[in-house]
């Protein structure tokens, strides 16, 4: 079944997300104080292990082969940038 599901993230390194295989990720925004990732998945598909990078704005970004996702803010001042490190074939 399809359906949307959310994904809290740390708002700063690195960190691995499982999620249903072929899931799309629809969007990144701040929810309240959380980072927080939105993905269309199929539940009925089985789960695999995604790489995610969140780097704030001014840090050292160590997203090599890194795919961007989008930017999303914390608070007035905080901007952090989600990209997603994608596997070669």
């Amino acid at each position: 079944m399809k359906t949307v599901w959310k994904f809290v993230l740390k708002a700063q390194g690195e960190q691995k997300v499982e999620m249903p295989l072929d899931s799309v990720v629809l969007s990144v925004q701040a929810q309240g104080q959380e980072a927080c990732m939105w993905a269309l998945v199929d539940s009925e598909k089985e789960k695999v292990v995604r790489e995610f990078f969140v780097c704030g704005t001014g840090f050292e970004c160590l997203c090599d082969a890194s795919e961007f996702v989008g930017t999303f803010q914390i608070g007035s001042d905080l901007v952090f940038h989600l990209f997603e490190k994608k596997v070669s074939n």
